[in-house]
C-alpha cells in the first residue's frame, strides 16, 4: 500500500525550467554580443537610418547696395513650417494648435493634410518669424518640423522698388536687377545629415555632406540719398497734378551711371499682396512715349554738325503754320523771322521742321541713331524696350514731325541718355546700373563745338524769358528742354490729354547730372511741361548738386546774393 503522505518528485521539471532559464540568459547574451561587439557598426547604422534625415542647408543671398554701401535689399533668416502627413495623422486633432499659432484656417489645414495623406512633405506656412517657429516647436506635435531659409527684405521700400525688384519665396529673383543679377546673387545651397528625435526635433549633427556657399553681393550706381530726393518730388507732382503716373530718371553725365530711376505709382516689395504686374513694371525702360518738344536740340545738333548752319542763321516762320505734303505744321503762334537759338527758346515747330528739311534724310536720322533712339541702351534691365525710331524710307512730313518729337517713340532713359551727350559735349556713355569705380571709354556723337552751342542754347529755355524757369536752381546755370506732347489714344491724338516732359542738366558749364521727367496726363488744368515737369527737375537736383558737393558755377548771382545778405546785416 502507497504512503499517500510522500511528496512528490519535481527534480525533473526543476532542471527543464533552469535549463531554459538558462539557455534564455545565454541567447541575451550571444544577442548583446553579436549586436554591441560583432555587428555593432551594422546596428547602428540600422538605428540611425530610422533617425537620419539628410536637411538642405539654406544658402544665403548676396546683398544689394546703393554706391555708398547702404542696403538696398538684403536677406533675413526666417523658419518655414512643414509637415509629414503620415506621422501626424494620429494628432489631427491638434491642427487647431497650429492653425491657431500660424493664424491661419484650420479646416483649411486640415483639409490639405488630409488631402496629402500619402506624402511625407507639406508646407504648412513659408518663411514666419523666428518667434513664431519657436512657438510652433514648443507645440510638441509629432510630424510637425521647421526648415530654416532666408526672407528678402528691402530697407527703402517703395522709394527703390522699381530698380531692385523683388525675388519670390523661393529667393529667386523675379523683376529688376533682383532677376537681371540673380545668377551673380543666388548662393548655392548645401546639405547636412542630422539625426531627428520622435517628435521631429534635430538632436545632433552628424556630418556636412555639402557646404552652402552664399551668394554675392552687389553694389549698385544707384545713390539711395538722390533716390529718394527723386521718389518724394515726383510722387508729390504726380499728386498735385493728379497725373495717373510718372517716371524720372538721373544720370552721372561722365560716367553713364544710374544715380536714381524712380516711378509712380509705386509699389513695397515687403508687402507681397501689392505685387501686381500693372505696378511692378519699371516705366523708365518699359514705357515708350512720344517725346515732343525734347527732340528739337537734337535736331538743331544735327544742322549744327553739317557747318551749313550757325545758332544765329535765321528760319522765317510766317504765318505761323507751315504746309507739308497737305498736311499743317502749327506753332502756337507767328514767331516771325527767328534764329536757330529762338527755335529752341520758343519751341518752334515750323522752325525746326524747316531746319531739318534742309538736311538729308541721313543727317537726320543719323544724329538719332547715334544717340540711342531706336536701339537698346544696353543697360542689362529686364524688359527694357528699344522705342521706336523708322529707318526706312519717310515722308518729308514724316521727317518734320520727328524733328519736334512726333512719328519716333523713346523710353525716359533713352531721353536721358541722347541728352547726356550734350552734358559731356558730344561724348554718350554706356548705361549702367552698376557703380563703375574705373573711368569708361565713351563714343563721339557729336562735336565739342555743338555740343556747347546747343547747351547754350537750352540755357535760354531755363531763364526768365523760356519755357521753363521753374527749372532754376540758386546759384547753378541750368540748361533743358520742355515737352508737352499730345497723348496718342485710338484713332489718333487727343486734343485734351497730355504728357508733360522737362530734360535738362546742371551745372550748364561743366555739367554733372542729367535729369529727365515724365508725367502721364496731369489733370488739374496745368499741363506745359515747364509748369509740371520742370520743378520736380529743380528739386531734385538742386538736392543732389549739394550732396554731391558740386560747386556753383552761377558766380554772378551767387555774388549779387551775397551783397544783398551782406546789406541786410550791415
Amino acid at each position: 500500500m502507497k504512503n499517500k503522505n510522500k511528496k512528490p518528485h519535481y527534480q525533473f521539471r526543476r532542471i527543464v525550467v533552469l535549463s531554459v532559464f538558462a539557455l534564455a540568459i545565454v541567447g541575451l547574451f550571444l544577442r548583446a554580443l553579436d549586436m554591441q561587439v560583432i555587428n555593432q557598426a551594422f546596428f547602428q547604422q540600422q538605428g540611425d537610418a530610422r533617425h537620419l534625415r539628410v536637411v538642405p542647408i539654406s544658402a544665403h543671398r548676396g546683398d544689394i547696395y546703393d554706391r555708398n554701401g547702404e542696403p538696398l535689399a538684403i536677406s533675413t533668416p526666417v523658419d518655414s513650417v512643414w509637415v509629414n502627413p503620415k506621422e501626424i495623422k494620429n494628432d489631427l486633432h491638434r491642427v487647431t494648435e497650429i492653425a491657431k499659432t500660424l493664424k491661419i484656417n484650420a479646416q483649411h489645414l486640415r483639409n490639405k493634410l488630409v488631402k496629402n495623406s500619402n506624402r511625407e512633405f507639406v508646407y504648412i506656412l513659408r518663411q514666419v518669424s523666428p518667434d513664431t517657429g519657436e512657438k510652433i516647436k514648443a507645440l510638441g506635435i509629432p510630424g510637425v518640423y521647421l526648415q530654416r531659409e532666408y526672407k528678402r527684405y528691402y530697407p527703402a521700400g517703395e522709394v527703390t522698388s522699381h530698380v531692385i525688384g523683388f525675388s519670390d519665396v523661393d529667393d529667386i529673383g523675379q523683376e529688376g536687377l533682383e532677376l537681371a543679377y540673380d545668377e551673380w546673387l543666388s548662393g548655392e545651397p548645401g546639405s547636412k545629415r542630422v539625426i531627428r528625435d520622435r517628435l521631429g526635433q534635430v538632436i545632433d549633427d552628424v556630418e556636412r555632406i555639402k557646404t552652402a556657399e552664399p551668394g554675392k553681393s552687389v553694389r549698385l550706381s544707384i545713390d539711395r540719398r538722390i533716390q529718394y530726393l527723386a521718389y518724394q518730388s515726383l510722387k508729390s507732382a504726380v499728386k498735385e497734378h493728379k497725373a495717373i503716373a510718372g517716371s524720372a530718371v538721373v544720370l552721372d553725365v561722365h560716367t553713364g551711371e544710374v544715380l536714381a530711376m524712380v516711378n509712380q505709382p509705386s509699389f513695397n516689395a515687403n508687402d507681397r499682396s501689392q505685387l501686381k504686374p500693372g505696378v511692378y513694371r519699371n516705366r523708365s525702360v518699359t514705357d515708350v512715349f512720344e517725346p515732343g518738344s525734347t527732340m528739337k536740340p537734337f535736331t538743331i545738333a544735327a544742322a549744327l554738325e553739317t557747318g551749313r548752319w550757325h545758332p544765329k542763321d535765321n528760319v522765317k516762320t510766317s504765318p505761323g503754320y507751315y504746309k507739308v505734303q497737305g498736311s499743317t505744321i502749327k506753332d502756337m503762334r507767328n514767331y516771325g523771322k527767328i534764329n536757330l537759338e529762338e527755335i529752341i527758346l520758343k519751341s518752334s515747330n515750323v522752325g525746326v521742321s524747316k531746319v531739318a528739311l534742309s538736311l538729308d534724310q541721313e543727317q537726320q536720322l543719323g544724329m538719332y541713331m547715334k544717340l540711342g533712339f531706336g536701339i537698346n541702351s544696353g543697360s542689362g534691365f529686364p524688359g527694357e524696350r528699344n522705342g521706336n525710331l523708322r529707318t526706312g524710307h519717310l515722308s518729308e512730313f514724316e521727317r518734320a514731325t520727328m524733328s519736334f518729337g512726333y512719328s519716333l517713340s523713346v523710353t525716359p532713359l533713352q531721353l536721358a541718355r541722347a541728352y547726356s551727350s550734350i552734358a559731356a559735349d558730344g561724348v554718350i556713355y554706356p548705361v549702367s546700373f552698376l557703380r563703375r569705380d574705373k573711368e569708361v571709354e565713351g563714343e563721339q556723337v557729336m562735336s565739342l563745338a555743338t555740343a556747347k552751342k546747343v547747351r547754350h542754347m537750352m540755357e535760354r529755355v531755363v531763364s526768365p524769358e523760356g519755357t521753363a524757369n521753374k527749372a532754376s536752381i540758386a546759384n547753378y546755370r541750368v540748361a533743358g528742354k520742355t515737352g508737352t506732347v499730345h497723348k496718342f489714344i485710338s484713332g489718333g491724338y487727343a486734343k485734351d490729354r497730355y504728357l508733360s516732359v522737362f530734360a535738362g542738366m546742371a551745372p550748364a558749364s561743366d555739367p554733372r547730372l542729367v535729369m529727365v521727367v515724365m508725367l502721364n496726363e496731369p489733370r488739374n488744368g496745368k499741363y506745359f511741361g515747364g509748369q509740371v515737369a520742370a520743378p520736380v527737375f529743380s528739386r531734385v537736383i538742386s538736392g543732389a548738386l549739394r550732396l554731391l558737393d558740386v560747386p556753383p558755377d552761377d558766380l554772378k548771382y551767387a555774388q549779387k546774393e551775397s551783397l544783398e545778405k551782406k546789406g541786410k546785416s550791415a
